[in-house]
């Protein structure tokens, strides 16, 4: 029976585990054949004590590793050490995955006496919107901040969630600061290559005097980045189990959102239109104050106020 498993068997180079492709009901068909009764659970038994189970797959591969990453990895630490000691907010920014916002099923469980009743079937023509929540981590109050939009994921909805926070609770928090600095991934509508996330970030920079440090993350590497499993874990664990059935119960849920280190969320709807396929001109992009950092310049920037600005 092991030699008929090994040929189907797989495993963790990194650990002893091992798993079968086939099931317990066709080995034991197998063994049938070559005149060895066995069912299927003393199959089972057999395989569980040569170290078999059952396993999942498991997401680990991200690619090959940029060559840059060591080195950018380094930049951002240093550049939060800089932020931190000078007093200036270290935010982290992502955009969580969107919401279906109706009767639908909410993954996860929840206490009460009788189970929610959801749909059957998660149609988007059966929805009120789809949300998305814009997440703003102060790493260093150990505060969230979430935008929920229900128009595109652009960058004009990330940066205009960046200006809620400030007007919000940043200015109050940092009255004196005049830098700020963003970790953001390094793709979606915050990545370094959409060229209205700059614009955008211009226009914030010279509305509210703040100059503002981007460092994202290499390709493959958002689980690094703190908003993940600093704000949206903790968002995910507390809306588990609830049907998102209106915006305000997605509201809700993540104003209550709290852990026994400290977090707090605050969380506004932006009710607005955002236009999506948004083209940025090169003329408009040589019209940013933009100095880009020595070290990965294509993933570390600071955008300036432009002296011609009127200021806040």
């Amino acid at each position: 029976m092991i030699r008929l498993a090994e040929e189907h068997a797989g495993g963790d180079p990194m650990t002893p585990r091992r798993w079968v492709r086939r099931s317990l009901r066709t080995l034991s068909g197998d063994l049938k054949q070559r005149g060895h009764r066995a069912c299927p659970n003393t199959v089972r038994r057999l395989l569980r004590g040569r170290g078999f189970s059952l396993r999942s797959n498991v997401k680990r591969l991200t690619g090959p590793p940029h060559p840059d990453r060591e080195a950018q990895f380094q930049h951002i630490a240093l550049q939060r050490q800089a932020f931190a000691k000078r007093g200036c907010p270290v935010l982290s920014v992502d955009a969580k995955k969107k919401e279906l916002i109706g009767n639908f099923k909410n993954p996860g469980q929840a206490w009460r006496r009788q189970p929610e009743s959801v749909n059957t079937y998660d149609f988007i023509h059966d929805a009120l919107c789809r949300a998305t929540p814009y997440g703003i981590y102060d790493t260093r109050a150990n505060r969230g901040h979430v935008c929920v939009g229900s128009s595109a994921d652009t960058a004009a909805f990330a940066v205009d969630a960046l200006a809620d926070w400030w007007r919000s609770s940043g200015r109050r928090i940092y009255p004196q600061t005049h830098d700020v600095l963003l970790l953001a991934d390094g793709g979606g509508s915050n990545g370094y290559r959409v060229r209205l996330w700059k614009r955008s970030l211009q226009d914030l920079a010279d509305r509210t005097n703040l100059s503002f440090t981007v460092c994202h993350y290499p390709t493959g590497a958002s689980k690094w980045n703190p908003v993940e499993h600093r704000l949206f874990s903790h968002i995910s664990h507390n809306w588990a189990g609830v049907p998102l059935r209106t915006v305000d119960t997605m509201l809700a849920c993540l104003r209550g959102t709290r852990t026994e280190t400290g977090l707090r969320v605050t969380a506004h709807h932006l009710d607005r239109t955002y236009e999506a396929r948004i083209k940025v001109s090169e003329r408009e992009m040589k019209g940013l104050s933009l100095e880009r950092h020595d070290v990965c310049p294509k993933w570390n920037y600071t955008i300036h106020p432009r002296p011609s600005a009127s200021g806040p």
